[in-house]
């Protein structure tokens, strides 16, 4: 494993917008930069199930972006795997990763078992990537680490975590290894987030590995508040229902925070919100108790929290899928790959009056992809199911900055000896590449899956 070269991997986040891992070598040490599910296409989605690329035990350290689980959502099998280092992050990501993994090992487990039950699986035992103990046991690995605190990892290899917006808690990792700066921008928020605040700038770095996210696109500049009123007075006009599937961790927080806006403005009908997710409604109150992380007021985040009639129980989310009124109802997960929504879904989405609003981004082989593509049967639990609800994408809900935002968080940086353009699909990261060469003029290239690249001499 020693080696004189300082070296960068890519497991992950590449011609994909998940599975973000990224190993650094220097001096005979490995330090991994997230460690991320790859969601998805199955082609992506069976990444998960091949030996990690290097023996885990020869990881001494993880530095964790964000808690989302592109990111964070591998950990439990690096560990279960032999990895015995330490993980580092922010504090607050710790906390919503507390949610976070334990969660995914729990639908994971009950996902196996459900396919066991039903025999749809091509496996005669199906098992879970993890489980809720793997999940456990992976916490105990955390230690945090302030924003702008210096960690120093060895002698020759310090991070600092700087503000990325995006989510509470969430930084860009800056990596000095041997005299030399690796800028990772994790993912990165937006200006104009009605939650968090704004990534810091840019400060330059000898290698820049970027995000691509929605980097062959433009949010709109039209008020997601209004669209989102339009879409309620108009799906409860003729008596639907609106499922809202979102993230638990941030997404399900901007959705609340819109619609309690907009019922204390009277702009839409008094009907009921449901929050069907257990953990979505923890997260809320972990977003109130960093308040100082993110721009809201304390009373906002009360109404917020308070908006909600909260769904704990399973029979108490069976019972809302045989609830005929109009209602609103938000639970996890934002691309419709598992949890509660998904129920909710074949309950309520095979008739026309009914609706389904997609508030973030969908990675491609997802089911929230494919509906937002114009498909409308999509397979939940071995089933083909018909989709004749309305479906609509609010664009303008993302947490995620746009092409012209990621241009100018990096427009006023040096340039670095290169940049590499991660974490997006094919299409919106070649696009991102493009600008960043004619606009910026900065070396720059989209890595291969794999690719194992010199520091002292990157290509």
């Amino acid at each position: 494993m020693a080696s004189d070269k300082t070296t960068l991997s890519f497991f992950g986040a590449v011609g994909t917008v998940t599975g973000s891992r990224y190993l650094v070598e220097s001096a005979g040490r490995r330090v991994l930069v997230d460690c991320g599910l790859f969601q998805g296409f199955k082609q992506l989605r069976l990444r998960n199930w091949n030996p990690f690329p290097v023996p885990p035990e020869t990881i001494s350290d993880v530095l964790v972006t964000h808690a989302h689980l592109d990111h964070s959502g591998y950990l439990p099998a690096l560990v279960r795997s032999g990895f015995r280092g330490t993980i580092h992050a922010t504090p607050s990501t710790i906390a919503l990763c507390e949610l976070l993994l334990p969660d995914s090992g729990h639908l994971q487990e009950e996902e196996a078992r459900y396919a066991r039950r039903k025999a749809y699986s091509k496996h005669r035992d199906p098992l879970p990537l993890y489980t809720v103990d793997d999940a456990k046991a992976t916490l105990d690995r955390f230690e945090p680490v302030a924003f702008d605190e210096v960690l120093h990892i060895a002698d020759d290899i310090t991070a600092r975590f700087v503000p990325a917006g995006h989510l509470l808690g969430a930084a860009s990792v800056r990596l000095m290894v041997g005299g030399r700066t690796i800028h990772f921008s994790g993912d990165l928020g937006r200006s104009k987030d009605a939650i968090v605040r704004n990534p810091e700038p840019f400060a330059g770095a000898d290698i820049l590995v970027v995000e691509s996210t929605y980097g062959n696109r433009k949010h709109p500049d039209s008020d997601p508040a209004a669209e989102m009123a339009e879409v309620i007075n108009r799906v409860v006009g003729r008596g639907g229902t609106i499922l809202v599937p979102a993230f638990a961790v941030g997404r399900i927080q901007a959705v609340m925070l819109l619609l309690s806006r907009l019922k204390a403005r009277g702009e839409i009908p008094d009907v009921p919100v449901y929050l069907n997710t257990p953990m979505g409604v923890n997260a809320t109150a972990i977003y109130n108790r960093f308040h100082e992380e993110h721009r809201i007021s304390r009373d906002e985040c009360k109404a917020m929290f308070e908006l909600a009639i909260r769904v704990r129980s399973v029979d108490e989310s069976i019972a809302l899928n045989e609830n005929t009124e109009p209602k609103i109802i938000i639970s996890a997960s934002g691309m419709l790959s598992g949890g509660r929504i998904l129920h909710h879904v074949i309950s309520f989405g095979q008739d026309p009056k009914n609706a389904i609003v997609l508030s973030g981004f969908q990675a491609g082989g997802t089911r929230g992809a494919a509906l937002a593509q114009g498909t409308r049967e999509i397979r939940i639990f071995g089933v083909e199911r018909q989709i004749r609800a309305e479906i609509i994408q609010l664009e303008g809900l993302s947490g995620h900055a746009d092409a012209d935002e990621l241009l100018e968080w990096m427009g006023k940086a040096r340039p670095p000896r290169m940049t590499y353009v991660t974490h997006g699909e094919p299409e919106a990261a070649d696009a991102l590449r493009f600008r960043i060469d004619h606009e910026l003029g900065w070396e720059v290239r989209v890595p291969e899956h794999l690719e194992r690249i010199d520091i002292g001499s990157p290509q």
